[in-house]
């Protein structure tokens, strides 16, 4: 294997500049990943008006279409980037995602928009397991949790962004213009991350024996996560709980508009901050919240994710009830601050879990079954849910939809407990 392992004594808790600027800088381009591809659930209502696709139709664009290329490419991806350089293959997933996102804006029909979709989907495949991976071997044990929480603060800031700037484009220019420019930028991102990163060594803050000799194979490495239950219970709740997050996301906006009479304009300003707020600081706390408490238990792998969405369950319902939208956008909030305290935690268990030589692959199949039943079926769910109240009389389809996913709030609480009783037993079982 490429370069030194280092021992635990030689990695202490305060990292290397040089791993704090490859956090930054791998945030900064899923910022971008994330800004792209929600730039469609912001820009859903006009959209909808010019191209005339119902709520069923903009769900399985979202979700389904998107996710049937960006979860099962993410696997030859993975392992290619664990046998090259990971650096060069988020480069060149960031181009093709960024390309991507451009045509949506030059789309003039729905089944054109829904090819450039599945491409941004190939694209942004490439970016999240390899990213991964570069901040576990930039950041010893006990700094991974908030190493993540920074890197997973790439989802609010992109999304508070994609809502700030492309709702302002949209409103003042067109819908067009946003995945246009949004796209460019994107592209001269991913020129500046091939030229100044740099692929550290595997496992290089790994402790001393923790990296194989031999390279993981493609089949051994998923037989070793599939029959693994701490994996795929991982891998489950996080999907249970993206069901959620996802299937709101996507229709959050339009849901603003539609049932709570927000405009485009408001949507920029007060929305933007509801989630970066709520879900940047989500992400930062449960990062520290994860660090502090698995230093003494495993077990808060789980524990910590399961309480949260046992909190946020409660603000989700009245979210969803409220009529008012200023104090929907209080208690949403609070929904996206507890509904991502999941994300490093699962992040981290994984890639703690597996070797070094595994983890840009582990990391894709994680992606691959949260993403698939989450973003693959969450947003699908949303938008048939919708039509098919709409279709039988109901004159607040979408709310009655969005009330349908209260379930798999009860489902990923009973995962991540079930995860946090295997994690105990095998504490109890080292002791």
């Amino acid at each position: 294997m490429a370069g030194t392992v280092a021992t635990a004594t030689r990695h202490p808790l305060a990292a290397s500049p040089r791993a704090w600027a490859m956090l930054i800088a791998l945030t900064f381009v899923y910022v971008i990943n994330f800004l792209d591809r929600q730039l469609l659930g912001i820009l859903a209502k006009p959209i909808q008006d010019s191209l005339h696709i119902t709520d069923g139709q903009l769900g399985r664009l979202s979700g389904l279409y998107f996710a049937l290329f960006y979860c099962f490419i993410a696997i030859p991806i993975g392992l290619l980037a664990d046998r090259t350089n990971r650096i060069t293959i988020v480069s060149l997933a960031c181009t093709i995602w960024s390309a991507a996102t451009t045509c949506c804006g030059l789309a003039a029909t729905y089944p054109q928009l829904v090819v450039a979709r599945m491409a941004v989907g190939f694209g942004e495949a490439g970016g999240v397991p390899p990213s991964y991976a570069l901040v576990t071997d930039s950041f010893p044990p006990g700094r991974r949790g908030i190493s993540f929480g920074i890197y997973n603060c790439g989802p609010p800031i992109g999304a508070a962004l994609g809502i700030a700037f492309g709702a302002t484009i949209a409103a003042k220019f067109d819908w067009r213009d946003a995945f246009i420019a949004i796209g460019a930028i994107g592209v001269v991102t991913a020129i500046l991350v091939r030229v100044f990163l740099r692929d550290p060594p595997r496992g290089a803050t790994d402790p001393v024996g923790a990296a194989p000799t031999d390279k993981a194979g493609f089949w051994s490495t998923v037989g070793m996560f599939v029959t693994n239950p701490t994996l795929m219970l991982t891998a489950l709740g996080s999907g249970a709980t993206q069901f959620v997050t996802y299937g709101l996301g996507n229709f959050a906006v339009l849901f603003l508009m539609r049932e709570k009479g927000m405009t485009l304009s408001q949507v920029a300003v007060w929305y933007a901050l509801v989630v970066l707020i709520g879900m940047g600081g989500g992400m930062l706390v449960s990062g520290r919240v994860i660090d502090r408490f698995t230093r003494r238990t495993r077990t808060a792998y789980a524990a910590v994710p399961a309480v949260s969405l046992i909190v946020a369950l409660p603000f989700y319902v009245a979210f969803v009830w409220t009529p008012d939208w200023r104090l929907a956008l209080v208690l949403l909030t609070i929904v996206n601050a507890f509904n991502y305290f999941y994300l490093s935690s699962s992040v981290a268990l994984v890639q703690e879990e597996v070797r070094p030589d595994q983890r840009v692959l582990s990391g894709a199949l994680l992606l691959l079954i949260m993403n698939f039943i989450g973003l693959g079926l969450g947003p699908t769910w949303v938008g048939a849910a919708s039509d098919w109240f709409k279709a039988n009389g109901s004159a607040h389809s979408l709310q009655v939809a969005l009330y349908t996913l209260t379930p798999a709030y009860l489902i990923a609480i009973a995962l991540f407990a079930w995860l946090a009783r295997r994690l105990r037993a095998e504490e109890r079982k080292i002791a």
